[in-house]
């Protein structure tokens, strides 16, 4: 298994020094409490080899400390695809042109949705912790990444998406 130094990160979020976008924020309703005003997606990266790529949330964050998929909030008007890319670029560096769609899982709630875009890798890269939101990343076999303490969304998609994968 390929293990990623920890990061530098703290138990306190970092500073923004830039312009915030405006799908940055919390959304509330009935069903709780969501980052993202224009919904969230992630990438599930698969390698057959190696296994899942999975992020080691920063204390900071919600649900820190917990293991899930590299994404975040879309960008007004992004499909969800192209942003569940763009995060895993971001946050550890997974190259959109190295990846072939697999296929898509939505949970949406009504007032709040992610998308979870399942992606095989068809040209190896080792991930890179380029921001603050991973502790560490990791790939994972996918007999393991149910006995690791994920993040509770990816927890309850998880069986459903390794039937997916599996099939």
């Amino acid at each position: 298994m390929d293990h990623f130094p920890a990061s530098t990160a703290s138990s306190a979020p970092p500073v923004r020094t830039g312009p915030r976008d405006p799908g940055d924020a919390w959304v509330e309703g009935s069903r709780g409490r969501f980052w993202g005003r224009f919904g969230a997606a992630g990438v599930l990266a698969y390698d057959p080899v190696k296994g899942v790529l999975l992020q080691h949330r920063a204390v900071w964050s919600h649900n820190g400390g917990t293991w899930g998929l590299p994404g975040g909030a879309l960008h007004e008007g992004e499909e969800a695809v192209t942003g569940a890319l763009r995060e895993a670029y971001e946050e550890a560096a997974v190259p959109a042109d190295n990846v072939e769609l697999l296929f898509t899982s939505l949970l949406d709630v009504g007032y709040w949705s992610y998308t979870t875009v399942v992606v095989l890798v068809r040209e190896a890269f080792d991930p890179v912790i380029s921001d603050p939101e991973s502790l560490e990343l990791r790939w994972v076999p996918l007999p393991e990444v149910a006995g690791m303490e994920l993040h509770p969304g990816f927890e309850a998609s998880w069986p459903d998406l390794r039937a997916r994968l599996e099939s």
